[in-house]
């Protein structure tokens, strides 16, 4: 097997703390998790909106995932994190709607969705993504 090589891009928020943004290893991709965050600010945005907050976490997921080579069609599981079961609905459509849409092949990544804290008191929603290339 390959070396592990840490996957970076300005595209995504810079990591916080002391971890990649994402991780590749031969085929495989493991995309830390991420949040409603403008990469190009560090500010997190769509407060109280987890739909809106649902899709910036998808494109900033999505970035770390070109930066790789690997597209949502490479996705074997998203992990869905969220603070409350009320947000689970909107989530859910804001979710559908961006996926179906960047999986040409039809065949829609698994999914894992926990409720849980999260480290910020203003995300209602993080996202973390496996993909296998190639």
């Amino acid at each position: 097997m390959t070396d592990r090589t840490a996957i970076s891009t300005a595209d995504a928020p810079a990591p916080a703390h002391t971890f990649s943004q994402g991780v590749r290893r031969g085929p495989f991709v493991q995309v830390s998790g991420q949040g409603p965050v403008d990469p190009a600010t560090g500010e997190y945005l769509h407060r109280g909106d987890v739909a809106a907050q649902t899709v910036r976490t998808l494109l900033n997921v999505e970035a770390i995932l070109t930066a790789a080579g690997a597209s949502f069609d490479d996705v074997m599981i998203l992990r869905v994190y969220l603070t409350t079961r009320d947000d689970f609905a909107a989530m859910n459509d804001a979710y559908g709607s961006f996926v179906s849409d960047r999986c040409p092949s039809g065949v829609l990544p698994s999914r894992t969705t926990v409720f849980t804290g999260l480290p910020r008191e203003e995300m209602l929603v993080e996202i973390d993504a496996l993909a296998v290339t190639g």
